[in-house]
């Protein structure tokens, strides 16, 4: 099993998530920011190492808004989603193919990582 982090990073009503690069596993599906936990990191640790790899930002790492494990046919994923806010830096293109800031109504525009399903639903319940 994979252990992968990733941040629910808000400003105000709306959240970030970012599509996938076309050439990887999921391609041009939309996540949120995170990615495998190395050996030696605690999570939170390695939720800092992607954000700042990943999109050239410092994350405050928050509580555990949810985990969920998923089977893809390539790998299972053990997903930790933290609540997370920038504290330094704007986000950048550095991996992901684009990065938007959407809403919970919005969340059904978009086509998401089966590993987030219960994530996004959890959001957009009332």
């Amino acid at each position: 099993m994979t252990q992968v982090v990733a941040a629910l990073i808000w400003a105000e009503d709306k959240f970030l998530i970012c599509q996938r690069p076309a050439h990887k596993a999921r391609g041009l599906l939309w996540e949120f920011v995170g990615g495998k936990v190395e050996p030696g990191e605690s999570r939170e640790q390695a939720l800092i190492r992607e954000c700042r790899e990943e999109l050239a930002v410092t994350v405050n790492v928050g509580q555990v808004f949810m985990e969920v494990t998923h089977a893809y046919p390539d790998l299972t994923v053990h997903l930790t989603l933290f609540h997370a806010s920038i504290a330094e830096g704007t986000p950048q293109l550095l991996e992901h193919n684009d990065i938007r800031w959407i809403t919970p109504a919005e969340i059904p525009q978009y086509e998401f990582c089966p590993a987030d399903q219960a994530i996004l639903a959890r959001l957009m319940a009332p």
